[in-house]
């Protein structure tokens, strides 16, 4: 019996296991390191390296051999899985020396160490248990690495390892992340090594301001509740500061007035800290002298609303040029010493490297597709002008790119060296496009899906339709959208509409719209949700589907139903009661229903303080009245990020106000539920919710 596509997806982390990932090229081109499980259905992550004159793929380290698969983590390491939203296991990072011949990582809380020449195997190191984040120095002859808390050094040659910054308090961590940096600022790490490998910038977390959290485990009641970190919006960050410290001990404290540390670029240019103050209003890049701690300003952004992080940048070029992106004409722009290099019709998402004086990025012209392209001595270069998503390495002019489009499953990573002179000066031979293997099994379905623009400000729309579908066909419509800041779901990629399509293949017209708020479109299309994320972001849905219905007759707008999750799920609630004269029913799946339960860097940014009207115009609770259709609300019991309090927050004032509604708890879940059962029988459930409230029992 064929397993279900439910089932496949679930078991294969939606398709992604077996793929190549976690790309690292080095800096003279010939060689790219990569993670990658050994099949589809194998949640084992494994680290590769390829041989780029040869073409030769060689397994480097994989957990299986080093009688790692099984895992015990430490609880950092779970916290840090959480954050990057993880959900395989063994290798799921690595770090490596500059030229890339050797790496470091963790399995389950033990350091490895293993250099990238064939034959060798990786070395385990004796060392404190729960290693978190190893890193060598570029020179590779140290790794740092967390562990308790504390910043260790291991020499590799000699063999021992000492701490270098060790907790001064209970709450006290170096070299990790805070929670706000983690989850909101796509900062994963908490300390910098110094380019000759002398010394390191480090993060010291206070925890001790944060308020503390509970996250209790009620389907076994003898088990201790885990006490969390929480920084609610309005309430007090952990206190984040740094210090540059030499392998001698010397400690050099690096101050800053702001709220926030974003960022850290240490290279052969210089040390430079990002901060950002509490409102978000502006980003500060600021030069450090390593040998005082002393700060200069050397950029600033700032707006009035609020200024958005943008992945990659700061960065130098070769020749010292400071490249960053900044809004505006409203354009997302790179910048180059304070000089804005592209055009204003050009949406910067974010810059993937600088080689040489060559500056690669991701941009759109349009939003369903992201390309890669580069900015140098030559001028400005589209290397991917056909549809479709795109991301992308260079380093010694080598190019990878990997490409998930709408004709193809999944993705696929393509690598190509650059040009070498041969001894008498001609071009060597140039090796063909190389591709890097992939395992991951097909979805065996095909979306049937159209990228559109509707109504009045050119909504991004997906249509999705089922296979059997005829003109003529009346069909029930669920909005699936996620609608909310810092993603998208109307893009050019097979992948990202896969779960859609199953429910299309049930029986609905799937409608997924990316409203106001989400990328893509602009900073002022992104800001539109300023002191205010329903109105906006619900009239656009509302706008979306009717101007759709008016070209597409057969989208039945007496049952419309809509799901989402996380913020998707705050907009599926949202739906129901505020609008339930467009939307008959409704499955929130751990929605945020009252935003001064979320966190401060997140919350803030969109709504300010708690004190003001935008908490009250944002939040569900007070809604609860006027619910009159069904309302399925979903929410994993272990979830840190989406605490199910906002559930039960709702489910309470819903049974107050004495209106009707469905809570399906999830024991064991987090904000991820990659458990196969649970996501298997999650969307079926969903499947007969709505079939059930909105009276039709259509098939294909």
């Amino acid at each position: 019996m064929t397993d279900s596509f439910p089932r496949r997806q679930a078991r294969t982390r939606r398709f992604t296991l077996g793929a190549p990932r976690g790309f690292t090229v080095s800096p003279d081109g010939d060689r790219v390191a990569f993670l990658r499980s050994r099949g589809g259905t194998d949640p084992v992550t494994c680290l590769w390296t390829l041989d780029l004159a040869t073409g030769e793929e060689r397994l480097v380290a994989d957990p299986h051999t080093l009688d790692a698969s099984t895992e015990d983590l430490p609880p950092e390491e779970k916290a840090r899985r959480e954050r990057s939203r993880e959900q395989a296991g063994g290798v799921v990072g690595y770090a490596t020396d500059r030229p890339v011949t050797m790496a470091a990582f963790a399995l389950s809380g033990q350091l490895y160490v293993t250099e990238f020449a064939a034959g060798l195997t990786p070395r385990l190191v004796e060392t404190p248990g729960g290693v978190i984040d190893p890193r060598p120095d570029p020179t590779g002859r140290l790794v740092a690495f967390v562990s308790g808390g504390a910043l260790h050094v291991h020499d590799v040659t000699a063999r021992t390892t000492r701490a270098l910054a060790e907790p001064d308090g209970p709450l006290v961590t170096y070299g990790l992340a805070d929670f706000a940096a983690a989850e909101e600022m796509e900062r994963m790490r908490g300390y910098w090594w110094s380019p000759d490998g002398d010394a390191l910038l480090v993060a010291r977390v206070d925890e001790s301001p944060v308020q503390q959290w509970h996250i209790a485990d009620p389907a076994n009641p003898a088990t201790v509740p885990t006490a969390v970190r929480y920084p609610a919006a309005g309430t007090p960050n952990a206190r984040v500061t740094a210090e540059i410290i030499t392998l001698d001990g010397t400690t050099t404290p690096v101050s800053w007035d702001d709220e926030y540390l974003v960022d850290v670029v240490w290279d052969g240019h210089g040390l430079v800290v990002v901060t950002e103050p509490r409102d978000q209003t502006a980003l500060r890049v600021r030069q450090v002298d390593p040998t005082t701690g002393a700060t200069t300003l050397a950029d600033e952004r700032t707006d009035p609303v609020w200024v958005d992080i943008v992945p990659g940048v700061p960065a130098h070029t070769a020749s010292g040029a400071l490249v960053t992106v900044a809004d505006v004409d409203d354009a997302r722009r790179l910048v180059v010493d304070g000089a804005p290099v592209t055009p204003a019709t050009l949406q910067v998402r974010d810059v993937a490297c600088v080689d040489g004086d060559v500056v690669l990025f991701r941009a759109s012209e349009e939003p369903a597709s992201v390309g890669l392209w580069t900015w140098g001595p030559d001028g400005l270069t589209s290397l991917t002008p056909q549809p479709g998503v795109h991301s992308g390495l260079m380093a010694g002019g080598t190019l990878l790119v990997s490409r998930a489009d709408l004709d193809t499953d999944g993705s696929v990573t393509t690598v190509r060296r650059a040009t070498d002179a041969g001894p008498d000066g001609a071009d060597a031979v140039v090796p063909g496009e190389l591709t890097i293997a992939s395992f991951a099994d097909l979805p065996g379905l095909e979306p049937r899906v159209s990228l559109l623009t509707t109504g009045s400000r050119g909504l991004p729309t997906a249509l999705l339709l089922p296979s059997w579908y005829e003109p003529g066909t009346t069909l029930p419509v669920l909005m699936d959208p996620y609608g909310g800041p810092h993603a998208q779901r109307v893009v050019a990629a097979r992948g990202a509409h896969l779960t859609s399509q199953w429910f299309a293949e049930q029986g609905f017209a799937v409608v997924v719209v990316d409203g106001r708020g989400t990328p893509g479109k602009g900073p002022a299309f992104e800001r539109a949700v300023h002191g205010d994320l329903a109105t906006p972001v619900l009239d656009d849905q509302v706008d979306a589907l009717q101007a759709l219905a008016r070209d597409h007759p057969d989208l039945d707008l007496t049952r419309v139903g809509i799901r989402g999750w996380s913020f998707g799920g705050y907009l599926a609630a949202l739906a129901v009661l505020r609008r339930p004269d467009v939307f008959h029913a409704a499955i929130a799946g751990a929605p945020v229903t009252d935003w001064s339960l979320y966190d401060t860097h997140y919350t803030e940014r969109y709504l300010g303080l708690p004190d003001s009207d935008a908490y009250r115009r944002s939040s569900l609770i007070g809604d609860a009245g006027k619910l009159t259709r069904p309302l399925l609300l979903v929410h994993g019991l272990a979830d840190d990020n989406v605490v199910v309090a906002h559930t039960l927050r709702l489910s309470s004032a819903l049974l107050a106000a004495g209106r009707p509604h469905s809570v399906l708890p999830l024991s064991g879940v987090t904000h991820m539920t990659p458990q196969e059962v649970v996501a298997e029988n999650l969307l079926l459930l969903q499947v007969q919710f709505l079939k059930d409230a909105l009276g039709t029992d259509t098939a294909g």
